[in-house]
């Protein structure tokens, strides 16, 4: 599976931008896609994941109410619908995948087994 991901860019506060990652390869495989995030001199954390089959989504406290996870299956692709970003957004933008089937989807790094390039957001005040 490898995992295309493309949307980033320079916005001011308060704008908007949409991330798209395109899985190809054996992507039928798939259970669950997410995003994380890592920002220059910290840790890759986790924004936001969607489960393929049933669109169960779960969302880091910090974008809960500005950014949207959603998916279309029939074009192996998951999108991040970011809006009213603020400066402390500013990261690079990493897609994620997995095969495992979980209860709920995992938020965790090391959950996902898939991983695209980064795409970098840059969040301007």
């Amino acid at each position: 599976v490898q995992l295309q991901a493309s949307g980033g860019g320079l916005v001011q506060a308060g704008g908007s931008l949409r991330l798209s990652c395109t899985a190809s390869g054996r992507s039928s495989r798939l259970y669950v896609m997410a995003w994380f995030r890592q920002a220059p001199g910290k840790d890759r954390e986790f924004v936001a994941t969607i489960a393929r089959v049933t669109g169960t989504t779960s969302y880091t406290d910090s974008v809960k109410g500005r950014f949207t996870i959603s998916r279309e299956n029939a074009k192996n692709t998951v999108y991040l619908q970011m809006t009213g970003l603020k400066p402390e957004d500013t990261a690079a933008y990493y897609c994620a995948a997995s095969g495992s089937v979980a209860p709920t989807p995992p938020i965790t790094s090391y959950s996902y087994n898939y991983w695209g390039q980064g795409t970098l957001v840059t969040v301007s005040s």
